[in-house]
């Protein structure tokens, strides 16, 4: 096969693989076409079934290999929202009671809402219990 098929294959399923949440499937495809696209380029790939071959077996060993590995270490545990619980925040707008309102966070505005009964004034400090999306969920200190 012509390598720039090869290529471009491989440059469609990188960017395949940075455009969906796939889990590192695509990226051992992409880079399997890439390697055999270099070594068709240089003419050593050999015929266009040797190819296949070879791009199947890259693909099949770099995922089987690598891929719990890569997930290993890009794994941050917790994302950056999840670290927001137990944090102190400042009620910047008026609760009213079980109601929605506003709470300033590290610098930042976000949607707050309480569980409790009562209602939260401005400038009073609250904690953090839960994030739901882009909402905390506060109880007053």
């Amino acid at each position: 096969m012509v390598w720039w098929f090869w290529i471009m294959l491989g440059l469609f399923l990188l960017v395949l693989e940075m455009a969906t949440p796939g889990g590192f499937f695509a990226f051992f495809f992409g880079l399997s076409a890439l390697v055999v696209g270099t070594l068709a380029a240089l003419e050593v790939a050999g015929p266009p079934w040797a190819q296949w071959i070879l791009f199947s077996a890259l693909s099949v060993v770099g995922l089987v290999t690598l891929r719990g590995t890569l997930q290993k270490t890009l794994a941050t545990g917790k994302g950056p929202v999840d670290t927001l619980v137990g944090e102190a925040a400042v009620v910047i707008e008026d609760f009213p009671e079980g109601g929605v309102g506003r709470a300033e966070l590290r610098g930042t505005s976000w949607s707050a809402r309480t569980e409790r009964a009562m209602g939260i004034s401005k400038g009073q400090r609250c904690r953090v219990e839960r994030v739901d999306g882009l909402t905390l969920w506060v109880r007053p200190e």
